[in-house]
């Protein structure tokens, strides 16, 4: 049973509607508000909001969308149809009422009463229609040589076993071909086969090396890194991992803040700074054979959309995700009157730019140091927890932060919650003693239990001690884990529900691309799962690391952000601590749509 039926311009003004049953909250609302503003939540036609589905389509040509809302628990298979044909009513006798509403001299807002009538009409032909269709198939009963029954007769055992003899003949048949091959090839080199099993026993096996003398005290102690040395010998050691000329800048207000990608001095650009505007050459030539004046189709545009999906393939975006957003642009053009041949492209270009710009765009704040600050002043530090797979940076890219918030003065407590990985808690001893020789400000300590013990317990340790002692932020580096690794998983879990991070920062690579996908809903699939809450945390925000080896294929960062719907907050561009970035958004969408 329809419970709503809503016709409304994509700015919100609401044309029609139709109420069959009393709507609790606001469902349209909800459905405007989450996914045709953000659409980075959702690509399909079907939402749910509370204990209703909501699904719809657009009239592009004229900017109205049709809104059919319905009980969640019921299955209504006609309501594709139901929105086509109450789209196609509705725009053919109404289509100068709409235009009219845009032109800046219309003063009477038209009313669109009489289509009442003409909407319950075609409800009612979609609901018979869809009741003969249902009837039909269930009307024609199965062939009893078809059934289950059948094989207990007699004649079905008879048939069943001349069905097994026949494929046991072909069986024995392709036997006996294998067996004449054997016999022409393996037989005839018998006494070779012989010969060369007697000399691979009688070959001299590798003997194991042996170290000749023993150590002496000096290479012992050249080999020796885990000391202190002194403090000259750290601070050259340390400064080769600052570049200087990658260093970010300071603002008006004297934040510390890391540069964009685009704005390395070293040579180093995500995009070559002049575009291709040749039809042909670029990847919007596709478009080139469309003519103008004319109204897009499905069909006109399937072919280009494919291609196009082909292309962001290529630039390693993950298929599934490629697909749902030239879906998306093709839903918003279907309709559309076209001029010329560069109106064409144009029209193609910005639609598309659109759609990447509205996923790409951060929906929540990115500005740390702010959320740093409003924290502190409840007397408590800000908690970030780093987490992803294994072998992706997520030490090296604390250190960074580290760094960061190093020079913004703030006070850093790092907690070493990877007692799984040997050698997990040296590594982040040579950072602290790095970042304490390369920073003016050396308020930089590290909070560690050793190995084997409860991660979550040494996160609620180290706050502790970072609230009782005047620490700004609290780091937490966790062991890096494969999203199947169930155990770790709920290692993982636990640690967040435990410690309640102001901040998950998921650190993945920006070499992987239909992976990224698998790994983030996994993540947060498990963080659902096992947190035993309510409202379970998920992934905050994303460090896209290795973003110097990709060249333009930046797939990855539309990967992760679209499936999450989260920012990437920090890219990370190399080995030293300067290496860290924010990510420009009109750089990658044109690295994404560069051929």
């Amino acid at each position: 049973m329809l419970d709503q039926f809503t016709i409304a311009t994509k700015g919100g003004v609401v044309l029609w509607t139709k109420e069959y049953a009393e709507i609790s909250g606001n469902p349209v609302d909800s459905l405007i508000q989450n996914v045709l503003i953000q659409s980075t939540r959702t690509e399909s036609t079907k939402y749910h909001s509370g204990a209703y589905s909501l699904q719809w389509t657009f009239a592009n040509e004229l900017n109205v969308m049709f809104v059919a809302v319905y009980q969640k628990i019921l299955q209504l298979p006609y309501l594709d149809d139901l929105l086509l044909l109450a789209k196609r009513h509705f725009v053919a006798r109404f289509a100068e009422e709409i235009k009219a509403l845009v032109d800046p001299e219309c003063t009477v807002f038209p009313t669109f009463d009489g289509f009442d009538e003409e909407f319950e009409r075609v409800w009612r032909a979609v609901e018979e229609r869809d009741e003969r269709e249902r009837k039909d198939k269930q009307g024609v009963p199965r062939k009893f040589e078809d059934t289950k029954k059948f094989q207990s007769t007699a004649k079905g055992a008879k048939l069943e076993l001349e069905e097994l003899a026949q494929a046991n003949e072909m069986a024995i048949g392709r036997k006996q071909k294998m067996r004449t091959w054997n016999e022409r090839n393996g037989v005839k080199d018998a006494g070779n086969v012989e010969e060369t099993k007697k000399g691979k026993k009688g070959k001299k096996k590798k003997e194991n090396r042996v170290w000749e003398g023993k150590a002496t005290k000096e290479s012992m102690k050249a080999l020796d890194f885990s000391g202190g040395g002194s403090e000259s010998d750290n601070s050259r050691s340390a400064s080769a991992l600052v570049d200087e000329r990658s260093k970010g800048r300071r603002t008006k207000d004297g934040i510390y803040d890391v540069a964009e990608v685009a704005e390395r001095s070293d040579g180093f650009q995500l995009l070559d700074a002049e575009q291709d505007e040749d039809s042909g050459r670029g990847i919007f030539g596709i478009f080139k054979n469309l003519t103008s004046g004319r109204v897009l189709t499905e069909d006109i545009l399937s072919e280009p959309m494919a291609r196009m999906r082909e292309h962001l393939a290529n630039k390693n975006v993950a298929a599934d995700i490629a697909d749902e957003i030239c879906q998306t642009v093709a839903r918003e053009l279907v309709g559309v009157r076209v001029g010329g041949l560069q109106n064409i492209r144009k029209l193609i270009e910005q639609s598309m730019e659109t759609s990447l710009t509205r996923i790409l765009t951060p929906v929540s704040s990115t500005d740390i140091i702010r959320d740093i600050e409003h924290v502190n002043q409840a007397g408590r530090p800000y908690t970030i927890a780093f987490v992803g797979v294994n072998g992706v940076g997520k030490s090296t890219n604390l250190s960074k932060v580290c760094y960061w918030l190093l020079q913004n003065n703030k006070r850093v407590l790092i907690a070493a919650c990877d007692t799984f990985r040997s050698g997990a808690v040296e590594q982040l001893r040579v950072h602290v003693r790095n970042l304490r020789a390369l920073s003016e400000n050396q308020d930089v300590e590290i909070f560690e239990r050793g190995y084997g013990k409860d991660s979550a317990a040494i996160a609620r340790d180290a706050i502790a001690l970072g609230a009782a002692n005047g620490f700004d932020v609290v780091l937490i580096d966790t062991a890096g884990r494969m999203q199947d690794n169930e155990p770790l998983m709920r290692a993982l879990s636990k640690l967040v529900s435990v410690n309640k991070p102001d901040k998950i920062m998921f650190v993945g690579e920006a070499l992987v691309g239909n992976e990224a996908v698998d790994q983030l809903q996994k993540f947060n699939q498990a963080m659902r799962d096992f947190s035993g809450q309510s409202r379970p945390r998920q992934i905050d925000g994303i460090i896209l690391t290795k973003f110097d080896t990709i060249d333009d294929r930046v797939g990855a960062a539309l990967s992760m952000t679209y499936i999450t719907g989260q920012p990437i907050v920090f890219v990370g561009t190399g080995q030293t601590y300067t290496d860290l970035r924010r990510m420009n958004v009109a750089q990658v969408i044109r690295a994404l749509l560069r051929p």
